[in-house]
């Protein structure tokens, strides 16, 4: 089958298209063909080695696609079933080996390309709402990468509930995405963020800020904040953010800073489920709109990866083999 191999540590120019034997589900897997697979920044970080990784391997985490075998007949799925996933490593690839337990089944009406390339965003987006912070309606929160996949959802999900967001982007494009999925108040990176997060707020500040942005975005993150407030960092699209005095978050206004992964939260296969329901309900149901905003070819993976870092997507990010 053909797939991409992430030669050494490096950046995109590493990936690289290969021919590689099929692989074979052991009892409790099922063996996939891959019909979308989502590009993630986690697939950015472990290529580059920011993550450990071992090259040679498969990258990707992420996809959808229709079981065509199983290691063993007791996985509760079946051929031709459609399944995704948001856990499986090798998704770069025609065809990938997925654990029964961690596959998820696709209702009608969700396609191909959202449930491979969106569901680790949707995951993620209802753990940031429902499980590393709980804002309630009525709270202000901030959310940077207003226009990127997490951000469009978490931006939709949120004000669905009554709670008010300002966004961050980069341009009138961006603007736009970010005020058609909800966004009250959209701010540009190179404004004075935490000066206009006061000003909008009458000199509260958030109840929540969700950063996925990293070194960047971090300082006005904590200025931002309200007092007793949360800064929920679950990502470093800038870069990590470097050690800093835990007494800054005392004089900020006793805040507290959340360093979230997604694994923590859907570890147990009901509250995976549950999650994943709420997220495919929400599309089917019209409560949210899905964004994939550009797709490219599985030997195209390398300008999928320059995309995604020079932040020129908006929305998720499919391969297609």
């Amino acid at each position: 089958m053909r797939a991409i191999h992430v030669t050494a540590h490096g950046g995109p120019d590493v990936l690289t298209a290969v021919e590689v034997p099929d692989p074979e589900p052991a009892p409790g897997e099922l063996l996939v063909r891959v019909r979308a697979a989502g590009v993630n920044f986690i697939d950015t970080y472990l290529r580059a080695g920011l993550y450990p990784s071992r090259p040679p391997y498969v990258p990707g985490i992420e996809g959808c696609g229709e079981v065509i075998g199983t290691g063993s007949p007791d996985t509760g799925f079946t051929v031709g079933d459609r399944v995704a996933w948001t856990d499986a490593a090798g998704s770069y690839a025609e065809k990938t080996v997925v654990a029964a337990d961690r596959a998820l089944p696709v209702p009608d009406g969700v396609g191909d390309e959202v449930a491979g390339a969106a569901l680790l965003r949707g995951l993620t987006a209802h753990y940031l709402l429902d499980g590393s912070a709980h804002p309630a309606t009525g709270d202000t929160i901030l959310v940077h990468a207003g226009a990127g996949g997490v951000g469009l959802l978490l931006t939709e999900w949120a004000t669905s509930r009554g709670v008010t967001v300002i966004s961050t982007v980069s341009s009138d494009a961006k603007e736009e995405l970010s005020r058609t999925a909800g966004a009250a108040h959209v701010l540009r990176y190179d404004d004075d963020i935490a000066a206009r997060v006061h000003e909008v707020t009458s000199g509260h500040g958030v109840q929540v800020t969700y950063d996925g942005v990293g070194a960047s975005t971090f300082d006005a993150s904590i200025a931002s904040t309200a007092v007793r407030g949360t800064v929920v960092l679950f990502g470093a699209a800038s870069g990590p953010v470097p050690p800093f005095d835990l007494q800054r978050l005392n004089a900020a206004g006793s805040l507290s800073v959340a360093r979230p992964t997604l694994a923590h939260f859907v570890a147990d296969r009901a509250e995976l489920e549950w999650r994943a329901n709420e997220f495919f309900s929400s599309i089917t149901t019209g409560r949210l709109h899905v964004s994939v905003g550009q797709t490219f070819g599985l030997a195209d993976a390398a300008d999928a990866h320059r995309a995604l870092e020079s932040r020129a997507t908006t929305g998720a990010t499919a391969l297609i083999p």
